[in-house]
């Protein structure tokens, strides 16, 4: 027997809409199945079956398509409009749906080392600090969601993972220095490394497209390419091919500018070198 098809929610937002709407045609159509539907609009049925659940964006090219197949005159054209422009309804759950189907990841930070190269400690120490009144139970569930995360590193295939760390990165001491100075070795192991690479952008590079947040770009493993923007407490997954294609650029010219893995390597020792010992009576 057949799996039940997923219960849609058209009223959430305007890409669940245009998953309901689209299935509500294709079933008009004389109960068109999707391995029918997929051969016309020449895209896989696994692939059309995640656009009627929203839980992918539709292909740019797709709505055009359906349109003439259904005879709807624009109406998916219409919906993709406002489907492209909207924020993610679950974007965070959304966004580790697709860290997990990336093959490359290319993050640039401002501020704190990205999550998935975070030690312990400083995952520690930011969490503490985020929220004063949390208990020590409550903070360590939040370190272990964390470190969950890094086991994307160790899958097979392992995603290339590239970092553009703004200096700000690696001077601010998290956790004090005993745990920045293990945080900054930890970096330096993953500077140049078959899968991983990490450059700095320096202070003296001055202004750039990107400064005063964070950007994730992922490259997944159906090609396409989505970016995850972050600010103190808000996250934005952008699908849209022409929004992504513009952040792209941002992060090549940020890389462009940036000091090369064995530039950076030095940079980070120094840093390290730096930092001054902590003595504990």
């Amino acid at each position: 027997m057949s799996a039940r098809p997923r219960a849609l929610t058209p009223d959430r937002s305007a890409r669940h809409l245009f998953g309901a709407k689209m299935r509500a045609y294709r079933e008009r159509a004389d109960n068109m199945s999707l391995d029918a539907l997929a051969g016309v609009v020449k895209i896989s049925k696994s692939h059309l079956s995640r656009i009627e659940a929203a839980d992918v964006m539709p292909p740019p090219e797709l709505p055009a398509v359906l349109d003439v197949a259904f005879g709807t005159d624009g109406i998916f054209e219409e919906l993709y409009r406002l489907a492209r422009k909207e924020i993610h309804p679950d974007k965070y759950r959304r966004r580790m749906e697709l860290e997990a189907r990336s093959r490359v990841i290319g993050e640039y930070a401002g501020h704190i080392v990205p999550g998935l190269v975070q030690t312990e400690d400083y995952a520690r120490a930011l969490f503490r600090i985020s929220n004063p009144k949390a208990s020590a139970d409550e903070v360590e569930e939040l370190v272990t969601a964390r470190l969950s995360r890094q086991t994307l590193l160790r899958t097979d295939p392992v995603p290339d993972l590239s970092m553009i760390l703004d200096e700000a990165v690696i001077r601010r001491p998290i956790g004090g220095s005993a745990v920045m100075r293990a945080q900054l070795s930890n970096l330096i192991e993953l500077v140049d490394t078959p899968t991983t690479t990490v450059q700095i952008l320096p202070f003296e590079h001055g202004e750039h497209a990107l400064l005063g947040g964070a950007l994730t770009l992922m490259a997944l493993d159906d090609g396409s390419t989505v970016a995850y923007e972050e600010s103190i407490a808000t996250g934005q997954l952008i699908e849209d091919p022409e929004a992504v294609s513009t952040r792209h650029r941002s992060y090549d010219l940020m890389r462009a500018y940036a000091l090369s893995p064995s530039e950076s390597a030095v940079f980070i020792q120094s840093v390290m070198e730096a930092l001054p010992h902590e003595h504990h009576p």
